[in-house]
């Protein structure tokens, strides 16, 4: 039987497998920044303590959150390359969670940095050994 829990949970997970391969697509993801450099961040609902960075896939998806008391904040890419290398490892230093392409109540997965590295490394890779990104 299905119930809404589940539902909600299939919806994060669909989400989180958007994110991924958007993001191996278009070889960026987009967070919401103000500016003053500061970044858009939430508390964890999970984990006391603990803040998760909200990122998407998709520019618009991004830019649909600009609203009420995150109007002041605009999408802004980062590339693939410094998400993996400075992003990430950064944020796993401070123990703080990434947001995969969150819906419009801000909820979502809440995934350590190492796991999303991991998968977007594992894809990013495969999609390289392919040839298929048209980069030489």
């Amino acid at each position: 039987m299905t119930t809404p829990e589940n539902q909600q949970d299939a919806q994060f997970e669909a989400n989180y497998e958007a994110f991924i391969a958007g993001v191996r697509q278009s070889g960026q993801v987009w967070g919401l920044c103000d500016e003053n450099d500061e970044w858009a961040l939430c508390p964890s609902a999970l984990y006391e303590e603990t803040d998760v960075v909200p990122f998407w896939s998709e520019e618009a998806a991004a830019k649909a959150h600009c609203i009420d008391e995150w109007s002041h904040y605009q999408p802004r890419a980062i590339s693939l390359d410094e998400f993996l290398g400075d992003w990430l490892p950064g944020m796993h230093e401070d123990d703080v969670l990434v947001g995969p392409n969150w819906d419009d109540e801000l909820e979502g997965l809440e995934v350590e940095p190492a796991d999303i590295a991991a998968e977007l490394d594992e894809n990013w890779d495969a999609q390289d050994a392919e040839g298929d990104d048209g980069k030489q």
